[in-house]
């Protein structure tokens, strides 16, 4: 396993080589992903991605997912060590990770200008990312900009499947882990806080000037098309792309429209 350090904490990371010439590609994964979840049904649809756009790619896990070093105290009360916050998330925890985290991790890939490939809270943080650092371009999949009840539902859902333990929830997550808990509890925990509800980015992303993709599947169980609508409206130059029959993954629901979305648009802003 790669690590990088980032501030005394070990992130996993992997590296997919390509040529040097153009932006690596950079993935950002979702909110229960890692390193390994990009790997699934036998497809590992950025090894893909990077081969169809001849680009390099870079993968990591956030702290507390797949291999990387956990949170510490992840139901205790928020506080910060060093440079990490530990304990609870608060709603500025994507905030921390595009303007903190990333571009320190970014520096230590050589990666200054990279090519941003977001998937749910990974495409929160993408965005994030470029309305304040320079990247080559940004694809969103499936973003939250603001918070809507059919994405509270779902993700109270997923509590309740987690608890049960007939449901197997627990145990497939298990195997993209180091700790499970570290990993669904950061997680759901912050999305069902009531100062959540509040979560609100639309206006930072009036400030992306970078090429800017924006991908969602038309059944996705997270969230609406008013999410892309809401980022079209304060990004008037951004790519809207719908996928039907895809839910809140269209990298597994459907990797080669979104393939083929993606190596446009890239091909098209060079």
């Amino acid at each position: 396993m790669n690590r990088i350090d980032i501030a005394g904490i070990g992130l996993e990371v992997a590296h997919i080589p390509g040529p040097a010439s153009q932006a690596p590609l950079v993935f950002l994964h979702e909110g229960l992903g890692s390193v390994a979840m990009w790997r699934q049904r036998g497809q590992h649809w950025p090894a893909a991605l990077c081969a169809v756009t001849q680009r390099a790619g870079w993968l990591f896990s956030r702290r507390g997912y797949g291999q990387s070093d956990l949170v510490t105290d992840v139901r205790g009360e928020p506080r910060w060590e060093g440079e990490w916050h530990v304990g609870r998330h608060g709603p500025d925890y994507m905030h921390h990770e595009a303007w903190s985290v990333l571009p320190q991790l970014l520096e230590k890939m050589g990666a200054p200008r990279p090519v941003l490939v977001g998937h749910s809270d990974g495409a929160t943080i993408a965005l994030l990312h470029a309305s304040r650092h320079p990247v080559t371009a940004c694809v969103a999949i499936a973003p939250h900009v603001f918070v809507e009840d059919i994405s509270l539902r779902a993700i109270e859902q997923a509590k309740a499947l987690y608890e049960n333990h007939e449901s197997g929830m627990r145990q497939r997550l298990g195997r993209y882990h180091a700790d499970v808990d570290n990993a669904f509890w950061q997680w759901n925990d912050v999305w069902l806080s009531p100062a959540f509800r509040t979560f609100d980015v639309r206006g930072e992303c009036g400030l992306i000037t970078a090429p800017l993709l924006l991908v969602q599947g038309e059944d996705d169980e997270y969230g609406t098309m008013e999410q892309l609508r809401a980022i079209s409206c304060a990004v008037p130059h951004a790519q809207c792309v719908a996928l039907p029959r895809c839910g809140h993954s269209p990298h597994r629901d459907q990797p080669e429209a979104l393939t083929i979305a993606v190596t446009d648009f890239l091909a098209n802003n060079p």
